[in-house]
């Protein structure tokens, strides 16, 4: 479920996970193990938020990481 805040539009782990092609449990290990830096933005109840430019980034790392 896409999340809007202050007129931003921010996706959930899940949301992220799918567009990055991988399981949000890979994706939230990837935060844990420091693979990748973790979302800067959290909604009132700690869940991550991720913008376009979040996801890009995990993308651009998953893309270098795999070769």
């Amino acid at each position: 479920m896409t999340v809007s805040l202050n007129g931003k539009t921010y996706l959930t782990t899940k949301e992220a996970a799918e567009k990055l092609e991988v399981s949000k449990q890979t994706l939230l290990r990837w935060f844990s193990e420091g693979k990748v830096n973790d979302v800067k933005k959290r909604d009132r109840n700690g869940w991550r938020l991720f913008t376009v430019s979040d996801i890009s980034r995990i993308k651009k790392w998953k893309n270098e990481a795999s070769r």
